[in-house]
């Protein structure tokens, strides 16, 4: 079982990559980007013979404690497998 852990700036903190990026498309033609924030993911395979339950519960705590700074960022978690 795989899960995926999207983390990203909060709405509220000031992200100069994205911005950035969005200034570039505009710049190569894309004019109808009107924002863009940027972010990361983590790819986690959970040993066989976990229940998802618990796997989803495990990856939740270790995105809050350790992937995601809480102060500035927001996590999601989805089973992609």
């Amino acid at each position: 079982m795989t899960f995926r852990v999207h983390v990203s700036l909060k709405t509220t903190v000031l992200d100069p990559q994205g911005q950035t990026i969005g200034t570039a498309l505009r710049g190569h033609g894309h004019k109808s980007i009107a924002d863009v924030r940027q972010g990361k993911y983590f790819d986690i395979q959970v040993a066989d013979g976990v229940e998802r339950e618990a796997a989803e519960a495990e990856i939740r705590q270790i995105a809050g404690d350790v992937l995601a700074n809480p102060v500035i960022e927001e996590f999601r978690v989805e089973c992609i497998e």
